[in-house]
């Protein structure tokens, strides 16, 4: 058992699982189980391991619960994630078979995103805005007024954070003091 950890740790360290479809109307990439498997591929003979992937209906009321199993194995022994989720019969616009086959896809994806440890937050290089964003804010930054020192000063009083202040607003050295 220990020799599949290892060849599931190899592959969970050095997986690339890129985004290749792209949602219109959020304006952002996603990834499919699909982008999974096709990034384990490469892992399959290297490491002789294989990935498989199955579906069980496990509840039927009050909402149909598809369970997937995503396993990667050695022949010998096995190593299993799952995921659970609910087909919404009220899907507008979709025939059972598609409301069965959407549960099914989104299943097939956290299962296998479960076993081999994808995060499916925005990665480092997708939120990563290289100093744009820092350099925006900074900008977005503007001078405290007289009535807003005021406040500043009432609200580190009650215990808040001097932190919180300088995030939003342009402090000179001298209202700094003032603040602590």
């Amino acid at each position: 058992m220990k020799e599949l950890t290892e060849k599931l740790a190899n592959v969970q360290t050095n997986l690339k699982a890129k985004k290749s479809s792209y949602n219109s109307f959020g304006k952002y990439y996603f990834r499919k189980a699909e982008d999974i498997l096709e990034g384990v591929k490469p892992f399959l003979l290297q490491h002789n391991i294989y990935v498989t992937v199955s579906e069980e209906l496990i509840a039927t009321d009050p909402v149909p619960m598809i369970k997937t199993t995503a396993t990667i194995s050695d022949g010998e022994n096995a190593i299993h994630a799952t995921a659970v989720v609910g087909v919404d019969l009220n899907q507008k616009g979709m025939q059972t078979s598609q409301q069965f086959g959407a549960a099914s896809t989104y299943g097939k994806k956290y299962a296998l995103g479960n076993l081999f440890l994808i995060d499916d937050t925005e990665d480092a290089d997708a939120t990563n805005k290289h100093g744009k964003a820092q350099q925006v804010a900074q900008k977005a930054k503007t001078t405290i007024t007289n009535e807003q020192m005021k406040k500043a000063i009432e609200f580190v009083k009650g215990g808040g954070s001097v932190e919180a202040i300088k995030k939003k607003y342009e402090l000179t050295q001298a209202q700094i003091k003032q603040l602590a």
